[in-house]
């Protein structure tokens, strides 16, 4: 309506975010709050996105992967998204095949035990089963034990410091790598050759986070902690009825949990901030520190931490925030 002074850039130019003005070729792309050069790349899991005259253009990867973590004392996130807590003293399914009523055949399942680790009740994931036919993984006591053998299937072990990393292919069904942090943190990573389905307190794993608490009996739960139940191993484990909050139970814990896990809101994490949302994890950290009250206080709370890192190296951002007086590592005794 109305002439203002000002600076436009000329005809065919176009202005980036440093202020210049480019041709379309050299415009950026924005993610998460960062700007991305041209013919710069993103990943996610399904897909490789390029920058090209500033719009990503993606192209989906020929195998597609999606991951479920089980972390601190009973917290979950399914192929899917979905996120739930559960305390439960027992063993429950993580994930297996052959699911469905018409062919239940299952090539692999995977088993977590829980373990009560502090006095206000609440659980942590101490014991881990992997079944292959007659190839079995027991996983415990920061170290694992194989028994028996498959021919049908494919596996590597690899070790490092921190983790202990399982490589199996399953030939025509699943490539898994489940990682193994040795305490309470456990990942499953699953590209899948077929439409098999997949259970469990994992979920369903068909791109579909509103239908996870899909139960043994197929119905989808009205809560969480009725599908929780329905994954039990074994029936005679007692109904988990609620879930702990150890805060409230240990409130002489709370300040101090707060204080250590406010590392996952500080700029020690902030250029992850922008790519995974850090809130989830925060509150994880803080409920994990309060309910470890019967020694490993200070390993629940590093544990939890860690998971947001690895969530933050899912996303291409490597942040090093252990230092020798906060979750140290330690080097091998004679290294």
């Amino acid at each position: 309506t109305k002439c203002e002074s000002g600076c436009v850039c000329a005809d065919g130019l176009y202005e980036n975010l440093d202020g210049r003005c480019v041709p379309a070729e050299e415009c950026p792309c924005e993610y998460g709050g960062l700007a991305y050069g041209k013919g710069e790349q993103i990943q996610t899991e399904c897909e490789i996105c390029t920058c090209t005259k500033g719009k990503w253009k993606c192209v989906q990867k020929s195998k597609c992967s999606s991951t479920c973590n089980l972390y601190g004392e009973g917290h979950i996130t399914t192929f899917d998204g979905q996120r739930f807590v559960f305390d439960g003293n027992c063993e429950y399914i993580l994930a297996m095949d052959g699911c469905s009523v018409k062919r239940p055949v299952s090539s692999f399942k995977i088993v977590t035990e829980n373990v009560i680790c502090g006095k206000s009740g609440v659980t942590c994931s101490r014991s881990i089963s992997i079944c292959l036919g007659n190839l079995t993984f027991i996983l415990r006591d920061e170290t694992f034990t194989i028994y028996g053998e498959n021919p049908g299937v494919r596996y590597n072990v690899k070790k490092n410091a921190l983790h202990l990393m399982f490589d199996i292919i399953i030939p025509g069904k699943h490539n898994m790598t489940l990682i193994w942090n040795k305490h309470m943190n456990f990942f499953i990573k699953i590209s899948r050759e077929t439409q098999e389905t997949i259970c469990g307190l994992c979920g369903n794993y068909n791109g579909n986070m509103k239908d996870d608490f899909e139960t043994r009996s197929k119905y989808v739960a009205s809560n969480e902690l009725e599908f929780v139940n329905s994954w039990k191993e074994n029936p005679l484990c007692g109904d988990v009825y609620f879930v702990v909050d150890p805060c409230s139970k240990n409130p002489y814990r709370k300040a101090w949990a707060e204080k250590t896990c406010s590392i996952i809101n500080s700029q020690v994490f902030s250029a992850c901030h922008n790519k995974v949302n850090r809130m989830p994890y925060y509150e994880a950290c803080v409920r994990d520190s309060c309910g470890c009250d019967i020694g490993g206080d200070c390993e629940c709370m590093c544990d939890a931490i860690a998971v947001y890192a690895m969530a933050c190296l899912d996303k291409g951002i490597c942040i090093d925030w252990r230092t020798p007086e906060f979750c140290p590592v330690y080097c091998e005794y004679y290294n």
